[in-house]
């Protein structure tokens, strides 16, 4: 047990690094370099593009259970960008359906090929199934998060704009009072930038995990007796 966590720890060390580097700039970039404005509390309204942090660390994870290799980097990444397209094509066909204040079921779109009944069925099933389905649930997640704000044309804080939220009519039901207010392409575009960032941050680590175990000390193995 003790061989096994010692194993473990340059990658776990390393993960907790590079994600403590990842958020640090994903919610910079959101909240006080790419903006629209002061709002008066020591943060600034986002702008429409803004880095999904919870999304690269799905992928991430996705990396990680897939193999935490080149092709899983790229299985993972084909995989989320076709589940985020499947969240936004249901994002646009949703409100034509359900108008305020009713709501709908949101599936997962299906994975691109079904699971194998081989012996490889869990090598399958993680490599399509898990990532399409977290690509979708990641659009989906913001889009919530964000106020839905495309069954309100004009309201949502949809305008970024600090008066806007100012305003009751116009203040949003996103996040934080209407803050994190985006329409539905903004949402798709940032959150499959974001999750693109997974596979990458995974390898990053999986290099970093090389390096932490180079650099610590190896227990001396003893000699078998003869």
């Amino acid at each position: 047990m003790t061989e096994r966590l010692k194993a473990a720890a340059p990658l776990a060390i390393s993960v907790g690094i590079l994600a403590a580097v990842w958020l640090e700039i994903s919610l910079n970039f959101s909240f006080h370099w790419i903006t629209e404005g002061n709002l008066g509390n020591g943060l600034a309204l986002p702008a429409n593009f803004t880095v999904v942090a919870p999304a690269a660390l799905v992928s991430w994870s996705m990396f990680l259970a897939a193999g935490a290799d080149r092709a899983a980097a790229g299985k993972v990444a084909l995989a989320s960008t076709v589940g985020a397209v499947g969240a936004f094509l249901l994002g646009l066909i949703a409100p034509k359906i359900a108008g305020l204040p009713d709501f709908y079921t949101s599936p997962s779109p299906p994975a691109s090929s079904p699971p194998s009944r081989s012996s490889q069925l869990p090598s399958a099933t993680t490599t399509t199934s898990l990532p399409s389905s977290a690509g979708s649930s990641a659009v989906m997640f913001w889009w919530i998060a964000t106020g839905l704000d495309g069954w309100a044309p004009g309201g949502g804080g949809t305008d970024n704009t600090v008066a806007a939220l100012r305003k009751p009519e116009t203040a949003g039901s996103g996040a934080f009072h209407g803050v994190l207010s985006t329409p539905l392409e903004w949402v798709f575009i940032s959150s499959a930038v974001s999750l693109l960032v997974g596979p990458v941050l995974g390898l990053a680590s999986v290099k970093l995990a090389g390096i932490l175990t180079l650099a610590m000390p190896q227990s001396a193995s003893v000699p078998a007796e003869s």
